[in-house]
């Protein structure tokens, strides 16, 4: 704001402000001090709004990662687009099962049971593709590679087609939507 620089920088910018706590959570080496300093980001997942610890643990639920509420505030805080409430009577908790001899189940495949629902999938396959590419993140934002047990799956398409990885192409898709708009 004080540069009047664009509002794309917000999703793309390649540095962050940490002090050494932060740093040793974003797995940033070689910051010393509680001083707040300017670092180039090395990991291009890091890069933005998206990769910000504050983001990704207010997006998610309590005690796990949430796409669904990461896809939803991305879809209408950075490209304009609401997303309805759930309809009446539809079972919104994700809590994972503790049956006695159940397998863990990730945060994905509880959710594909509201993509399969036809009244959940018109919202679901917009906000979870979004979600999903962030789930290398967890619940407070540092990074990971398995989520109960299983390999993390960042993969999704958008309704157009767009086929996502991760944050980076996330990030690729936000910024061709909003350069097309302007």
């Amino acid at each position: 704001v004080r540069e009047d620089r664009s509002i794309l920088d917000l999703v793309n910018a390649d540095y962050t402000f940490v002090d050494e706590r932060l740093a040793r959570h974003y797995g940033i080496p070689n910051v010393r001090g509680s001083r707040f300093r300017r670092v180039t980001l090395e990991d291009s997942a890091r890069r933005g709004l998206l990769g910000h610890g504050s983001l990704l643990a207010v997006t998610s639920a309590a005690n796990r990662t949430s796409p669904v509420k990461r896809g939803k505030w991305i879809l209408e805080n950075l490209l304009g687009a609401p997303v309805p409430l759930p309809p009446p009577g539809v079972e919104t908790n994700l809590t994972e099962s503790t049956a006695p001899g159940s397998a863990p189940s990730s945060v994905r495949q509880r959710l594909e049971q509201h993509r399969a629902n036809p009244s959940c999938a018109s919202c679901h396959s917009v906000m979870d593709p979004v979600g999903f590419s962030l789930e290398h993140f967890d619940l407070i934002g540092k990074r990971r590679e398995t989520d109960a047990g299983s390999a993390v799956d960042a993969t999704g398409r958008l309704a157009d087609g767009t086929v996502l990885d991760g944050p980076a192409s996330l990030r690729n898709a936000l910024l061709a939507r909003r350069s097309a708009v302007a």
